[in-house]
């Protein structure tokens, strides 16, 4: 019988309470985890999600957290070690996805998508690293990026710095911490399919009810990224069973960057 990816691991996602935070939550749960710890502002999905859990035996806690605050955000990875005792795994799933091109972009959106694309990230995966290094533990860390920190969209200017900085930094912690033990990757994951997008789809860019359906044909495989999939690779990473790596952000997404027709 294959063993558990996560068994008697403690685990925090940032940004959990939806999406594919939640499912990445719902995944550790479903892998063995011991505890999991799930993050965001909205309390009523967060409780739910830690209900949820609760339910199929594992504990669970959700931690109100509004990651445009640093301090909120540091403190999510102090709580979650006062509940379960320790932290194995840290997930940065968060993203603010507002628009804003070169041009249009004001300094308090600049600053907006730093907090929390980059910021708030950067100092959970600094809490983190410490208590494992205080511990002698090894650990992982995974950070959910986005494909577009290669480039992007014209209209995701500050989206993209932000993202950018945080595959920097997931290099750069991954490299400073190999001899603590501790691996740190990321995922550049392309367009998914989340409650989160289908409300971007119709606030900004005018889509209808069927902006799902058309969004799945104008794609090579005929879907767009799944969240039970990207959840599943995210635990692979989490686990031991991804053996040595760290230090790499992976591509995950169906158009090859490079690639010409």
């Amino acid at each position: 019988m294959t063993s558990l990816l996560l068994a008697d691991k403690v685990i925090l996602v940032s940004g959990g309470t939806q999406g594919l935070g939640a499912g990445i939550a719902r995944r550790a749960a479903a892998e063995g985890a011991a505890g999991v710890a799930v993050t965001g502002r909205n309390a009523g999905s967060g409780e739910r999600l830690a209900a949820e859990l609760e339910e199929s035996g594992v504990k669970a806690r959700f931690i109100k957290t509004d990651l445009a605050d640093v301090d909120q955000a540091r403190n999510s990875v102090l709580e979650t070690i006062s509940e379960f005792g320790r932290l194995d795994c840290a997930v940065n799933a968060a993203g603010l996805t507002t628009r804003g091109t070169m041009l249009d972009t004001t300094p308090e959106l600049f600053d907006a998508h730093i907090a929390v694309n980059l910021k708030s990230p950067f100092f959970i995966m600094a809490e983190t690293i410490k208590h494992l290094r205080e511990r002698g533990a090894p650990g992982s860390i995974v950070n959910v990026i986005s494909i577009a920190e290669l480039g992007g969209q014209p209209y995701l200017a500050p989206y993209v710095a932000a993202k950018a900085g945080l595959a920097g930094v997931t290099r750069n912690a991954a490299h400073a911490h190999r001899w603590d033990k501790i691996r740190i990757n990321g995922l550049d994951i392309g367009w998914t399919a989340t409650e989160g997008e289908a409300e971007t789809q119709r606030k900004f860019h005018g889509a209808g009810d069927d902006w799902l359906e058309k969004a799945n044909a104008s794609v090579p495989m005929g879907k767009l990224g799944q969240v039970d999939e990207i959840a599943e690779f995210v635990v692979f990473l989490l686990s031991s069973r991804s053996g040595v790596v760290t230090g790499s952000v992976i591509d995950w997404d169906q158009n090859v960057l490079g690639g010409s027709d």
